[in-house]
């Protein structure tokens, strides 16, 4: 079955498939568990969730980060994929909810998946939106001629193909539509970085540092590179 299908179907109804059959669907679809799970509305377990996590670290990491070309990415999640996993010094904690609680389906989708990735809306990278946009897509996005950009606009940062994403969405796609800043090869460093400690994400973040010899300015600034341009997946 065409996968849009499989997954606008589980947006939709997902709650019958029991979370086994989602695990495999997510290794065939090459879909994080975790995200395929909140998808068909179903709670994600402790394991497949980040460890607690210092938040200015993690806005750091996640700015730094998005400074690599493509081979740039590639090599630096071969270097997350290298480092140990870490057993958790204290027990879990639930990652705070980031905005107020949704009044919509898919506004509770979006945050679930920004969670999955232990980021709250002031650690995303910048992806060309503001922060009150942000904050408005976790609480309540209903369908508005703007949701298109937004869509192209986050999916990068989540690891989400545009296809994908429209589909759980349940927004047409067409093939002409283009990520903002972002592709998905920089969301599948974040998806690959979530069993990391906050002294992995900071040896993380001075690799990717050295990969794309980028300029310290010596104070944060809210802008992106963003190599979507070149992205592979598109002509």
């Amino acid at each position: 079955m065409e996968r849009a299908i499989v997954l606008s179907s589980l947006a939709a109804s997902g709650t019958d498939t029991a979370a086994q059959r989602l695990t495999e669907l997510a290794a065939e679809l090459d879909i994080p568990a975790a995200d395929l799970l909140v998808v068909a509305g179903h709670p994600v377990p402790a394991e497949l969730l980040p460890p607690e996590r210092d938040a200015r670290v993690m806005r750091q990491f996640a700015y730094r980060v998005s400074y690599c070309d493509h081979s740039q990415l590639a090599a630096l999640e071969a270097f997350v994929r290298s480092l140990p996993r870490v057993a958790a010094p204290e027990p879990f904690v639930q990652p705070a909810w980031p905005g107020r609680r949704p009044e919509t389906r898919f506004a509770a989708v979006l945050g679930a998946l920004i969670r999955n990735r232990g980021f709250g809306i002031r650690e995303l990278p910048f992806m060309g939106l503001s922060l009150s946009t942000l904050y408005g897509m976790v609480w309540r996005w209903d369908p508005s001629p703007h949701r298109r950009q937004q869509l192209s606009a986050v999916a990068g940062p989540l690891g989400w193909t545009l296809p994908d994403l429209f589909a759980v969405a349940d927004e047409p796609y067409s093939p002409e539509l283009r990520p903002m800043l972002h592709c998905h090869h920089l969301g599948r460093l974040f998806a690959a970085a979530v069993p990391l400690t906050t002294v992995q994400l900071i040896e993380t973040a001075e690799e990717a540092d050295r990969l794309s010899v980028r300029e310290d300015h010596g104070v944060w600034q809210p802008v992106s590179q963003g190599f979507a341009e070149e992205c592979p997946d598109f002509p």
